[in-house]
């Protein structure tokens, strides 16, 4: 089982927060990129941009946070941070 947490925070209190869960036989990093998807669904949000900052974190920690810069349209939150939290 795949699960990802993700948190939409503004003035470092967490606004909203979804878990999204994958089993399916899927690669980890089309896992991820489907939960990013499903994360932006459902937070009415448009996709971000994963710049080279986001791709390092993300490898190391297997968590990154998302700021005004990966977004094309104006955000209302400081940032969405997205974290693995159990992998199969």
């Amino acid at each position: 089982m795949f699960r990802m947490w993700a948190k939409m925070f503004k003035d470092n209190r967490m606004l909203r927060d979804t878990v999204i869960c994958n089993d399916t036989k899927d690669t980890r990093t089309h896992k991820v990129f489907a939960a990013v998807d499903a994360v932006c669904y459902e937070f009415d949000l448009g996709k971000p941009l994963w710049l080279d900052a986001n791709i390092a974190e993300f490898k190391r920690h297997d968590k990154t946070r998302f700021y005004q810069d990966n977004f094309i349209e104006s955000i209302e939150f400081d940032y969405l941070e997205i974290h693995v939290i159990e992998e199969d």
